[in-house]
Parts: structure tokens; C-alpha cells; sequence
């Protein structure tokens, strides 16, 4: 049974075509302009053109501003909002309010007490996402950096809300990603990267394959 697979931080048309020939059921777009994956929204347009209808097409912010919010999504159409800030349970409602667009939250996990605040989240977002909480230093990303957090934390866990888990996955350790924590869908970004920012098409196959094996 295939585990679902969502690639984020798409940036160009091989790496989409590569993802959507594999399989992938979430292309993720990210408008973070610190991010090496950023891609300014009128090309975010041409890409999303490309994504069929059965494909869900996310677009990944920061703690965005309204403003900014609604310069991207009058561009492109997305199916999910993925906010990968500091965004608080009442800024995360009060978003999918104002643009009518589900959401999905990242739960940055570093310990046991981190998991404490998704059920906070869950009562006012359409997915969560667990990822690594990055490291303490000033170049770190909010997400895409490579690195995993103790699997084992999920084990036997149950959620309200449908969710996925991030964070380090690549095609080596999927499958033991998979087995310790139970992830019913899978989010990937620099696990299929040759270097930071671009997406190697033979690594998305290959993750993708691993995937729809498990």
C-alpha cells in the first residue's frame, strides 16, 4: 500500500513533470523569499498550470501578512495553504477564514512538548504536518534543513486531523520513517535535492518509487 507523497519546493518544470509522473499527490510551492526554494508568484502561476486536477497544488508561507497573503493567491490557485511559521491557533483561523482556502499547519517537533500544541492547532486547521524544529542557529530555515526529529515521538499517537511527516526524509529512510511513526502521507523537500534550492528529477523518482512500495 503506497504511502501518499507531497514534494515541496518546486521550482522549475522538469522537477514538476518528475513529481507528477511519479505520482505525487501534493506539489508544494514556497513564498518565503529567505528560502533558496522561494519562487516569485508569476511563476508559481505558470507551474500550477501545469498540475492536473487529481494533484492539490500548497503554497508554503512564513508568517505572511494579509497583504502578502493575498498578492499570491490572486495569482495562483491553491488547494492548501501550508503555514510554516510562527503562526498562532488564531492567526492560523482567522486566515482560512479570510481567504477561504484550507490549511495546513507545521508543528516544528524538538521534544515531547512540542507535540502538546498540535491538538491546538488541529481545532482550527484542515491538516497538520511534523517536521523538525530547526536548529538554533541564525541561518537556519523554518523548514527544509535536512534534518529529522526522534521518529519514536509519534509512535501510537492519533490526531483529529489528517497529517503528514517532514523532516530529513529521503529514499533511504522513508520506510523506517514509515514503520516507527505510522505517517499516512509523506512531505519532502531537500531529500530530493542535489544541492540547496534545486530538485533533481532522478531523486524525486526514486523517493516516490520507495514510497509507493511501502
Amino acid at each position: 500500500m503506497s504511502v501518499p507523497v507531497k514534494i515541496c519546493g518546486l521550482s522549475e518544470p522538469e522537477s514538476l513533470r518528475a513529481a507528477l509522473d511519479g505520482g505525487a499527490r501534493w506539489i508544494g510551492l514556497v513564498f518565503y523569499p529567505a528560502s533558496p526554494r522561494y519562487v516569485a508568484p508569476s511563476l508559481a502561476a505558470e507551474l500550477a498550470r501545469m498540475v492536473p486536477t487529481a494533484v492539490r497544488t500548497v503554497g508554503l508561507f512564513v508568517d505572511a501578512d494579509d497583504a502578502f497573503l493575498d498578492h499570491v493567491v490572486s495569482q495562483v490557485p491553491f488547494d492548501l495553504l501550508q503555514l510554516h511559521g510562527k503562526e498562532t491557533p488564531e492567526r492560523v483561523a482567522a486566515i482560512k477564514a479570510a481567504f477561504s482556502i484550507p490549511v495546513m499547519k507545521a508543528i516544528k517537533v524538538g521534544g515531547p512538548e512540542d507535540l502538546e500544541r498540535a491538538n491546538d492547532y488541529a481545532a482550527v486547521c484542515d491538516r497538520l504536518l511534523f517536521d523538525a524544529k530547526p536548529p538554533a542557529k541564525v541561518s537556519a530555515l523554518p523548514g527544509g534543513n535536512g534534518i529529522a526529529f526522534d521518529w519514536t515521538l509519534l509512535n501510537g499517537r492519533t490526531w483529529s486531523r489528517p497529517w503528514m511527516l517532514s523532516g530529513g526524509l529521503n529514499a533511504g529512510n522513508v520506510a523506517e520513517a514509515v514503520r516507527t511513526t505510522g505517517a499516512p502521507a509523506l512531505d519532502v523537500s531537500s531529500g530530493v535535492e542535489d544541492r540547496p534550492g534545486h530538485k533533481d528529477p532522478a531523486l524525486i523518482r526514486a523517493f516516490l518509487e520507495t514510497a509507493a512500495a511501502l
